[in-house]
């Protein structure tokens, strides 16, 4: 499968498994397994979303908006749980406008998973922990 690097946003093969112990990118050999949610914006969601064959759950979120500050520990917790199983990235609203604006976000936090480039859900309001876990399994 195609995953995108964290770190430095190479396109990486990996063999499909249930679990890994190890994936390094094969560029700058940071870990895959890195599950921080990944900052994008307008110079890097297109490549991102485009060549990962993961789901990809995108938190729109604003540094002035209380329910995505609240959220925004859940959604890391989240992204702890399913290293390689699916990639979760933040798009702050307030420095991509466009992408804001391109994916009609009307209300944030939202919440939308990409799957092979494409939209396949998407979710308006603040989320728990184990609802973002199942939301990003619902696709996996």
């Amino acid at each position: 499968m195609r995953v995108v690097c964290p770190h430095c946003g190479a396109i990486n093969n990996v063999p499909v498994k249930e679990s890994y112990k190890k994936a390094n990118c094969g560029s700058c050999k940071n870990s895959l397994l890195d599950t921080h949610p990944v900052s994008l914006d307008s110079r890097n969601f297109d490549h991102f979303i485009a060549n990962s064959e993961l789901p990809v759950i995108v938190d729109f979120w604003a540094p002035w908006c209380g329910p995505c500050r609240m959220m925004a520990p859940a959604f890391e917790a989240a992204a702890v749980q399913l290293p390689l199983k699916a990639q979760f990235v933040k798009v702050n609203t307030e420095e991509a406008q466009d992408l804001g604006a391109r994916f009609g976000i009307r209300s944030i936090p939202t919440i939308m998973v990409f799957k092979n480039g494409n939209t396949v859900h998407q979710v308006s309001g603040a989320l728990d922990q184990n609802s973002i876990v199942n939301l990003a399994r619902e696709f996996m």
